[in-house]
């Protein structure tokens, strides 16, 4: 299947382009940083994280030239948390945005990572979803470039500022180029990047919308399907979520009821992904064309993960795997102590601020809860070391979304659903698929209390 390898339509300048073209390797030592941010992108859905199908080359060139994190993590999975959270390097408890019309207050915005360069002299761009509060409520002036969506979740068909129809990934293409193209002077830049894919088109019977070009992709491929997709996972729930209320599990009828569905619905899935790996691919040669490749730092990240069928479900909210965890790279090309690494310690949404922020040479305001990735690289502050992290998910409530909070650690994890009482507890030393709920088993009773005792601390200590 032949691709298109660059997708020159820039004529979007009016979405606050920046003007001529200038000088483009900046005289300023300080490195330009592009942040990409991918929609519901699950931690083993990139070939350098195990995945033998799926096509990420690019993505995988940079994870193998940078640092691939493997134990990556989102503190809310849901985008609207998930993404005031990477903006504030805040977990939800703190930075209070809790649902989808909740924006940020214009003090707490402007110690968000983006304005925080800006006041330090970046020039600062943001393309794509911008997913925090409502629409009419977006910092577009804020940004020196800002080609955002007018939609809390954008459309995948759209039509560009001729009129033409173009895929919203293809877009966040153009807007790309735009952005690189005119840089205005030889300040450093933060470019932050939200791609609609791989999420679904909430209310389309199509779900995953994917670019002509990508259609045959992975046509030959068999997909296997997770031995949790066995119904006994899904009966094995509570009354209170083993509902068709719950969205989760209506999600799933529609992609994943049935094994035909399931192939087609994962190769779609994988097409998005291997969209956004295109636009990579093209962003990276950009760099390279105008001189800015060896000072431009790349982060990537997902907002939250999701069930491809698991325990009969579709989507995220939820404290398993492949809800709450992530792919995590990081790109210094400046630093060679920090390359071609790979790193297994706990990594969270609500770090991406602080790195960002100490990456432009800015101190880290104190209420930022994350921590800078790089230094905890570097090993030389071993406080940095996490053994644990909170999770927290309280929108919609019971019988859409039952709200679950709890505490994760490498050995095991523990989730209450707050509004039943209702308590998971899984050894991931014996059980990392997470496939037996010993909550109730006699022999795990003291860790139990234990666990419940680190959420109470944590709940307290998130605040």
């Amino acid at each position: 299947m032949k691709y298109c390898g660059y997708l020159l339509v820039v004529g979007c300048l009016g979405l606050g382009a920046f003007g001529m073209i200038a000088k483009k390797k900046p005289a300023d030592a300080r490195p330009n940083i592009i942040f990409l941010l991918t929609d519901d992108h699950r931690w083993n859905s990139l070939g350098v994280m195990g995945n033998t199908l799926i096509k990420t080359p690019h993505l995988d060139q940079i994870a193998t030239k940078g640092i691939l994190f493997k134990n990556a993590y989102v503190t809310t999975s849901i985008c609207c948390v998930s993404r005031a959270s990477l903006l504030s390097g805040q977990y939800m408890s703190r930075h209070k945005i809790e649902d989808f019309n909740t924006s940020f207050t214009p003090e707490a915005f402007q110690n968000t990572y983006p304005m925080l360069l800006k006041s330090a002299g970046y020039q600062t761009g943001f393309i794509g979803k911008y997913g925090v509060g409502v629409p009419k409520e977006q910092p577009a002036k804020a940004f020196d470039f800002w080609a955002g969506s007018d939609k809390p979740q954008p459309d995948y068909e759209m039509k560009d500022a001729q009129g033409r129809f173009i895929h919203h990934t293809d877009k966040v293409n153009n807007d790309i180029q735009a952005f690189l193209t005119n840089l205005p002077s030889d300040a450093p830049f933060c470019l932050s990047v939200s791609f609609k894919a791989p999420h679904i088109q909430d209310g389309d019977p199509r779900q995953f919308i994917v670019q002509e070009r990508y259609k045959t992709m992975y046509a030959q491929d068999s997909i296997p399907e997770s031995e949790k997709a066995n119904p006994k996972y899904w009966q094995s729930f509570p009354d209170f979520f083993r509902t068709d209320k719950n969205i989760a599990r209506e999600r799933w009828y529609l992609q994943f009821d049935g094994n035909r569905m399931y192939q087609e619905s994962v190769r779609q899935y994988y097409r998005l992904i291997s969209g956004v790996d295109e636009v990579v691919g093209n962003m990276m040669k950009t760099l390279q064309d105008k001189g800015l490749a060896d000072n431009t730092v790349i982060v990537f990240m997902g907002d939250n993960g999701y069930y491809l069928g698991e325990y009969g479900l579709s989507g995220k909210w939820f404290g398993h795997e492949e809800s709450i965890r992530v792919p995590l790279i990081i790109y210094d090309p400046r630093n060679a102590k920090l390359q071609k690494k790979v790193n297994t310690q706990f990594a969270l949404n609500i770090d991406i601020a602080p790195t960002i922020v100490a990456l432009a040479g800015v101190k880290i305001p104190a209420q930022m809860q994350g921590i800078n990735l790089l230094e905890m690289v570097a090993g030389k502050n071993k406080r940095l070391h996490r053994e644990e992290f909170f999770y927290e998910h309280t929108f919609l409530g019971t019988p859409r979304l039952p709200k679950v909070e709890g505490v994760v650690r490498k050995d095991f994890k523990y989730m209450n659903y707050l509004e039943h009482g209702y308590e998971e507890f899984y050894d991931l030393k014996k059980d990392p698929d997470e496939k037996r709920n010993v909550a109730k088993e006699a022999a795990y009773q003291a860790s139990l209390t234990q666990m419940r005792q680190k959420y109470q601390d944590w709940k307290t200590k998130v605040r």
